[in-house]
């Protein structure tokens, strides 16, 4: 991985982390069309380690509410909800790193949760939760559960956590910076244990830890420390943006666009156009 192609990746990280229409799908496919390795176990420890930067980008934008330090029941929840990430993460950690390098199924969750999105805002019209403050800790525990959804590529982290928290009557606006909230210790868990705990390539003669390959080469090591500070950035932007969007659109335009960019990639590679 070149600089360009990791700067190109943390941008699509920023863009999408936040967004109903998957991080990794986007970050894998963009890849693939710059011509790298879907399966290059770097790529694939890349694409979780600058997640951190899109946390912090959560931190900076809600900064009142994650210092906010009487309000214990807030870190109290997050808590209860990241568990069965947690949990279920390293137990199906194997399977979830399998799936990365196959593009077409990807590709047809992206097309699933597009139809599913289609139909969200139709659904849960009548919201009786309109303050995070209302999150009962029963009701996190199980916007957690919807989380784990997103364990396969393509489905969303953040589309599964908003559907699971407005079918529980949240509102569209609670339900999204709840998953934004939840987000910070589920994906700084994720990216710890990748970079300082995990072994990629388990089972081979190349097997490493994340930060081993971070500080294998000066290349490396700048392209880590870049990519998270420009998925901040991107993030930073992307996270106001969406809730607003959202007030406005709903999910339908979201579910459109799974749709589509879902079938022009899977025609692609279907007729061989790419690999």
């Amino acid at each position: 991985m070149d600089t360009l192609q990791a700067i190109v990746i943390a941008i699509v990280e920023g863009l999408t982390e936040f967004l109903p229409i998957s991080s990794t799908a986007h970050m894998g496919f963009v890849a693939h069309l710059m011509g790298m390795n879907g399966n290059d176990e770097y790529l694939k420890m890349y694409q979780v380690s600058i997640q951190f930067g899109a946390i912090l980008a959560v931190v900076v934008a809600y900064w009142k509410k994650f210092f906010y330090f009487k309000n214990f029941n807030f870190y109290i929840k997050l808590a209860i909800a990241v568990i069965p990430a947690l949990v279920l993460g390293k137990l199906f950690d194997d399977k979830i790193e399998a799936v990365l390098g196959n593009q077409i199924a990807i590709t047809i969750t992206l097309i699933v949760g597009g139809i599913i999105l289609l139909f969200v805002d139709n659904l849960f019209k009548k919201p009786i939760v309109t303050e995070e403050e209302q999150i009962t800790k029963k009701s996190a525990l199980f916007i957690g559960f919807f989380q784990c959804l997103a364990m396969m590529p393509g489905t969303s982290r953040s589309a599964a956590s908003i559907i699971g928290g407005m079918a529980l009557g949240l509102s569209r606006k609670v339900a999204a910076e709840f998953s934004f909230f939840l987000a910070v210790p589920t994906m700084l868990a994720v990216t710890l244990y990748s970079v300082l705990l995990k072994t990629w390539g388990e089972g081979t003669p190349n097997a490493t830890k994340g930060y081993e390959m971070i500080i294998a080469n000066k290349e490396n090591l700048t392209n880590f420390f870049l990519g998270n500070i420009i998925a901040f950035v991107v993030a930073l932007i992307a996270i106001k943006s969406f809730i607003a969007l959202l007030n406005k659109f709903g999910f339908k335009m979201w579910g459109w666009y799974r749709i589509v960019i879902g079938i022009v990639l899977l025609v692609l590679f279907i007729l061989g156009i790419i690999q």
